[in-house]
């Protein structure tokens, strides 16, 4: 008998002794938690004060009210207004989450209802890609799939920074965001693009370094949506999808980011409304409502102590079981603290109080919640709410640092998943024909860029073409080799193929059986499956002026591709296909910022060229700014004439004057020293043999290219061939005939024997008269410099200069628009008129050059003729910044350039055919006065000029037609508009 005591009390022993460890490993896991709470502040003392003061300053009631969220809009009436003030009022609401309209009239609504409430609001929104979601004006970052694609997550945690600053910027504290769901089904119908992808390890990078930029920077960030949503067919918007996954698997698969999130400090939750046998089994349960799922799991199981969000009660997926003011009962018994979205919020917090007094819930465990609410809140800095300002509101959310991140995410993602032969990126520019097909859609900004590159034709037609529109086009397409296809109007519904039409697919195979075809998906990556076979495919994920701008790029080597495939589309491609691409390094375009100058600083020039055009200096122009091999300003402005008969834009093509002498003659004679056909140190007679016996035979290059030969500085040749005001009839007919077809204008022919007789009277001329005591010429700027050295260059390579120079110079570059005689290239609308010439011409001058002499000499000659864009000096002059090479062809080398460019004379500023700063500290010359000394460069009669600083890596392009319709405005000189604005670039530098 003792035994059998001795036995029992040896059993309760143990017993008590197990309930004390299980008390003591009840109270170790408490306190656990409440040193992993994300909520904890540094001074955890003002904290619990400020949250004890709050809590005790309102009744229970009134405290229920913290745990609801309900829905705003900015775009709605007074009566929406009037709705949810008298909501804050009664109900003491813990937030708001805003939806639809503008940052502006959000902001001024964010302060109203502060202003009337009791305690300070949470305010949230839903913005999975940014503000833009919910909001008009404002910049869109890329959606997740997109960001699934980037190499690294760095430019994520940047971006999720740079959402928080948006969110303090307009009061918000809480970013329903990240999606965190791993997208293993590919017909998911909700969430498919919102996830980062399909793989558990992918998604949790990404979504960590989503959650630490927003959190690291005062915003909540909210993991979504538990315990995952990625393998639905069904949308629980509209109905309560069913997962029929083990609870195995899903805790390995889809709970695997949670728990990665959770370790690192995850602040919230946000409940899937989904039913999961596996997980709870009552029919029609949804997630949200579950107690085994909220409670069980996520706060006991996955030790998470944050906040826990229902999605919103409105849905169907719950909504369509249960009652307003029910649902939240239910979910606040399954362990949820902030109800988001409840659509009665009285009748839900009546209900709440009864379940307390029928003792399903204790007013302890709720208060709990509410105290955890508050907490929350004091850590956003709810309890320091300040009015919004909304001075430049929408200035300062979309600042250039913003849309210089979305660019570069935007840039980083693309995704080149097939590329047959190393084709891309496209080398040879010269031996391409280049069209380019847009399929379904605007692709303006995608055909604009890819004229960047290279000579296009673009065409485009709609979704589903029948028949007879496919073989038009096929037959306007077939004088090409290679076309690039852009596939737009792509959707995100798996259901009705993204949008894809099978006829498009086999009208691409069939171009592709034949020319080279590069296809260009623009939209849903599961949507490339149907163009996994093509042998040149990128991914561009979506389709917006940032992915349109940015393919071309990546298609001629002017950034590196970089993306890689995040989910499996097809058995070709799986995910990681794609990856690293290199460039080739042509010009790039993006923000001032880009390259560390100052967005407003360049402002300025805006404010120059509007007050310079009122003034009348000119009646339009272009300004064109490159660093580092990016062009980073280009603007258009005015128009081609004071009539404003056609607006000026970056494509205009300008007469450039003057700068024909560096862009091409200087040029080709470049290409000559380099490859030692000419000595610069020889007399220009041993390449020119019968100069031998004239006054220039003795002229050394050198002198003649730095203006020190002692040829004068102009002949007007056209006086010869004019009398009382009339053409002479031997010289010119008004129709094109025998022995009259030099094109000096519109309807104004010139003998074929003009260009003989001018180079006869350029070699009769007389040379200048040396200065008493001197050896050697002093320095007169001279266009007969050129006229010598065009006649060199054509002598030595037995071509004109306009063939040389476009064989060897702008058609391996791409520059189309470059070109001397445009009206043979060019529509006449697309170029801007020069001077009205009532001295010689007796007409408007329009794609015919102005200089008087190289009209006469057929609209080729060494000292002005050429036409070209802005965008097309800007890569010559890139080539020369680059030591002569460019993209894959190399046409110079350095150390001629480096000869040319440098300071020649002691008696002026030039190089060799360059024009260079004053060497002077403080004086610019034609430059501006802050350019470096190592500057090179030239202007143009006509109104231009075109600079490139090597120690800078620095272009600068001006374009106008200052001489329309007068060549005597001088405004343009008298008030150094182009050194102005030279200076301002440089002031931009200065920034940092």
């Amino acid at each position: 008998m003792r035994i059998k005591v001795w036995g029992i009390l040896i059993g309760l022993m143990v017993v008590f002794q197990a309930d004390a460890v299980l008390g003591l490993e009840n109270g170790d896991e408490d306190r656990k938690r409440e040193e992993r709470d994300p909520f904890n502040t540094r001074d955890q003392r003002k904290q619990r004060a400020w949250v004890d003061s709050v809590f005790q300053n309102n009744t229970f009631e009134e405290r229920l009210g913290q745990l609801f969220m309900v829905a705003a809009y900015s775009n709605k009436d007074e009566k929406h207004k009037s709705e949810i003030a008298k909501l804050i009022k009664e109900q003491n609401l813990g937030g708001l989450i805003f939806f639809q309209g503008g940052p502006v009239r959000q902001a001024h609504l964010t302060n109203y209802y502060q202003s009337i409430s009791k305690t300070p609001l949470f305010i949230a929104m839903d913005a999975e890609w940014g503000i833009s979601m919910r909001l008009d004006s404002m910049l869109t970052f890329p959606k997740a799939m997109t960001l699934g694609a980037l190499p690294r997550e760095e430019l994520i945690y940047d971006m999720s920074k740079e959402m928080a600053r948006q969110f303090k910027e307009l009061g918000m504290h809480i970013n329903f965001a990240p999606v965190v769901d791993v997208n293993s089904n590919p017909n998911n119908p909700v969430i498919g693009y919102r996830a980062f992808g399909e793989e558990k390890r992918l998604v949790t990078k990404k979504s960590l370094a989503y959650m630490k930029g927003l959190q690291d920077h005062g915003v909540i960030a909210n993991a979504k949506h538990f315990p995952g949503h990625g393998d639905t067919e069904s949308d629980s918007h509209y109905s309560l999808p069913v997962i029929k996954h083990s609870e195995t698997r899903i805790k390995d698969i889809d709970l695997y980011p949670y728990r990665e999130l959770i370790d690192n400090d995850l602040m919230s939750v946000m409940v899937a409304h989904l039913h999961i046998p596996s997980m709870d089994s009552e029919k029609n349960k949804a997630t949200t409502l579950s107690k085994y799922v909220v409670t069980d799991l996520l706060k006991n199981q996955m030790n998470f102590s944050g906040l826990v969000f229902t999605d919103a009660l409105n849905m169907k997926g719950v909504a369509n079981y249960y009652k307003p003011g029910e649902v939240d009962l239910l979910a606040l018994l399954a362990g949820n603290d902030i109800l988001l979205y409840s659509q009665d919020v009285p009748k839900a917090k009546s209900m709440i109080i009864q379940a307390i007094a029928e003792g399903r819930i204790s007013q302890e465990e709720v208060d709990d919640r509410i105290r955890k609410v508050l907490k929350a809140k004091y850590w956003a800095g709810v309890h320091e709410t300040k009015p919004i300002d909304t001075s430049n509101l929408v200035q300062k959310l979309n600042s250039p640092y913003t849309e210089l991140l979305v660019e570069n995410l935007y840039a980083q993602s693309i995704t080149v998943t097939s590329n047959k032969n190393n084709f891309l990126p496209i080398k040879h520019l010269d031996l391409q024909e280049t069209a380019s097909l847009t399929i379904g859609g605007d692709g303006t900004e995608f055909q604009n860029k890819l004229s960047k590159y290279n000579k296009f034709s673009h065409f485009e037609i709609k979704k589903g073409a029948d028949a007879a529109t496919l073989a038009a086009i096929e037959q306007k397409l077939a004088p090409f080799n290679t076309i690039v296809v852009g596939i737009m109007g792509v959707t995100n519904s798996p259901s009705r193929g993204f949008g894809i039409n099978p006829s498009d697919i086999n009208f691409i195979k069939k171009l592709s059986k034949e020319k080279t075809v590069i296809t260009v998906l623009f939209g849903n990556s599961y949507a490339a499956k149907f163009t996994n076979e093509f042998p040149h495919n990128i991914l561009a994920f979506e389709n917006n002026e940032f992915t349109q701008r940015l393919v071309p790029e990546i298609i001629y080597g002017a950034r590196d591709a970089n993306g890689l495939l995040p989910v499996s589309v097809s058995e070709n491609l799986r995910t990681g296909s794609g990856g690293y691409m290199k460039g080739l390094g042509r010009l790039s375009y993006s923000l001032p910022e880009s390259q560390g100058l100052d967005s407003e600083k360049l402002a300025e020039i805006d404010l120059i060229m509007e007050k310079s055009i009122a003034k009348k200096a000119f009646p339009g122009g272009v300004v064109l700014v490159a660093k580092n091999g990016q062009v980073v300003f280009e603007k258009a402005y005015g128009y081609h004439d004071f009539q404003k008969s056609r607006k000026v834009t970056s494509e205009t093509v300008y007469d450039l004057a003057s700068i024909t002498k560096v862009l091409a003659t200087t040029q080709a004679v470049m290409f000559l020293a380099s490859r030692d056909l000419i000595d610069m140190n020889r007399p220009i007679s041993q390449y020119l043999p019968e100069l031998k016996n004239t006054n220039k035979g003795n002229l050394i290059l050198k002198d003649i290219l730095t203006h020190e030969a002692g040829l004068v500085a102009f002949i007007p040749h056209y006086a010869k061939t004019v009398e009382a005001g009339s053409w002479k009839t031997e010289y010119y007919r008004e129709r094109q005939e025998p022995g009259f077809s030099i094109p000096v204008s519109n309807d104004m022919y010139g003998m074929d024997a003009m260009k003989d007789s001018i180079w006869h009277w350029t070699v009769k001329s007389d040379l200048r008269k040396k200065d008493p005591g001197r050896a050697k010429y002093g320095y007169v700027y001279s266009d007969l410099t050129m006229y010598l050295m065009q006649e060199l260059v054509e002598r030595i390579t037995n071509q004109s200069l306009d063939e040389f120079v476009s064989q060897n110079f702008y058609e391996p570059l791409g520059i189309h628009t470059m070109t001397f005689n445009p009206t043979q290239k060019i529509p006449i609308n697309g170029i801007a008129p020069t001077e009205d010439d009532i001295t010689f011409r007796k007409r408007l001058v329009q794609g015919y050059v102005h200089d008087q002499g190289a009209a006469m000499y057929g609209g080729v000659a060494g000292h002005a003729g050429l036409f070209g864009k802005a965008n097309d000096l800007a890569v010559m002059m890139q080539l020369m910044l680059n030591g002569g090479k460019y993209g894959d062809v190399e046409l110079l080398d350095d150390k001629t350039i480096k000869e040319f460019t440098k300071r020649q004379s002691s008696q002026s500023r030039r190089g060799w055919g360059w024009d260079k700063p004053e060497p002077e500290k403080g004086k610019g010359g034609s430059a501006g006065v802050l350019a470096s000394k190592s500057t090179f460069g030239h202007t143009g009669f006509t109104g231009t000029c075109v600079w490139a600083d090597p120690e800078h890596d620095l272009i600068y392009i001006f374009l106008s037609n200052r001489v329309h319709p007068n060549a005597n405005n001088n405004i343009l000189l008298k008030d150094g508009i182009r050194t102005e604005i030279h200076d301002i670039i440089y002031r931009a530098m200065k920034k940092s």
